[in-house]
């Protein structure tokens, strides 16, 4: 059951008795439903956590679920700022537990506060290998969106060459949300991984399309204490297609 935090800024769902082991953020346009399979009762032979119920808070990031939006177009490290309030109120720090966006906002959580994080688990996190060429806008997009800059194109014909050329996400994003996609696009997150110190396990679908292996490769090569496994068969919504392996990274924090 979903519970208010913060005086309603965050809502999550936590599970088990006593203090949080874990935090999970879910990715974009997601919400903290996704983790259902990863923190609660699990058959798996192996369970490090005995079958048990995880204790952990998986949260509603502000502007998904049932969790308001922020005021303005929050940068990801935003996003991780709003969570130290809630994390000061836990006994002791937390493995976090991020995938996709969510992954994003909790690197830059354990760069800016590693007080608060004893470990990370990164799934499916769309990190650019800075080795990388990025990738370029249509042309066209880039010729309109001059023009409006310009004031020689107005925003209806702005919107529908948005509507044409940008990604999915983008095109169903609405009002303050489709500021904070483009803050996430535009923040740099091989630097943060850079400062972590925390251990963290990396789990990736071996056909992730949207956050290819390149970029847990990448991440591999920066982080001080981390480990990569990649899953056959997997694409992008491990905490769906594969809760189990999941909980078994999480399981290296649990004694």
């Amino acid at each position: 059951m979903l519970q208010a935090f913060l005086d309603g800024r965050l809502f999550g769902n936590a599970r088990g008795e006593g203090a949080p082991l874990v935090v999970a953020l879910h990715g974009w346009q997601r919400s903290s439903a996704d983790f259902d399979a990863v923190l609660g009762t699990s058959s798996l032979s192996g369970d490090p956590f005995a079958g048990s119920v995880i204790p952990s808070l998986a949260l509603d990031l502000p502007g998904f679920g049932v969790s308001p939006p922020p005021l303005h177009p929050w940068t990801t490290i935003e996003y991780a700022t709003a969570l130290v309030p809630l994390l000061e109120q836990l006994d002791g720090p937390v493995v976090v537990l991020g995938h996709s966006f969510g992954g994003r906002v909790a690197i830059q959580l354990a760069a800016a506060a590693p007080a608060f994080v004893r470990g990370l688990v990164l799934t499916g996190v769309p990190i650019r290998d800075a080795k990388a060429p990025a990738a370029r806008l249509n042309w066209k997009f880039r010729l309109i969106r001059r023009g409006a800059k310009l004031g020689l194109i107005g925003e209806e014909r702005l919107e529908s060459a948005r509507q044409r050329f940008g990604s999915r996400d983008y095109r169903e994003a609405e009002g303050v949300m489709r500021g904070v996609l483009v803050q996430s696009l535009a923040d740099d997150y091989l630097a943060p991984l850079g400062r972590i110190s925390a251990p963290v396990e990396l789990v990736w679908g071996e056909t992730d399309t949207a956050a290819p292996i390149a970029g847990a490769q990448a991440a591999l090569r920066v982080l001080r204490d981390a480990h990569l496994r990649v899953l056959p068969g997997i694409g992008h919504m491990v905490p769906l297609e594969a809760p189990e392996e999941l909980r078994l990274a999480l399981g290296r924090w649990w004694h």
